[in-house]
């Protein structure tokens, strides 16, 4: 299967358990894998006939700079949700770095990663 793919895309969001994370915010990073067939946009060079990724860029913006939510798994399986609604793709994957997650210890990320499909 054909994928698009977006990564390193960073935001700012209030997603979290401990009240300052609400409070405060916090920078999130997010990359998502679309799978789709790409060969009508390949032959074509038609951009109505791929998935416009500006688009989806908007689409995962809205999510982690929206309303927040306590966990990053919700984050990713909102993101999933409305990428699979509103884009022709067949499979999403989503993963959500939390750089700055408020534990003990030294780390690069804590990420959670979803992999949903369209249900048919």
């Amino acid at each position: 299967m054909d994928r698009i793919i977006l990564t390193g895309m960073r935001f700012y969001g209030y997603h979290g358990v401990m009240p300052e994370e609400t409070r405060l915010g916090q920078p999130f990073t997010v990359d998502v894998e679309l799978y789709a067939d790409l060969r009508p946009a390949g032959l074509s060079d038609q951009i109505g006939k791929t998935i416009h990724y500006g688009y989806v860029y908007e689409t995962v913006k809205a999510v982690v700079e929206g309303p927040a939510y306590k966990l990053i798994e919700a984050v990713a399986e909102q993101v999933a949700q409305q990428v699979l609604g509103d884009y022709p793709v067949l499979e999403v994957v989503v993963r959500v770095h939390k750089p700055k997650a408020p534990i003990a210890g030294t780390f690069d990320n804590i990420t959670v990663e979803v992999r949903r499909r369209r249900e048919a």
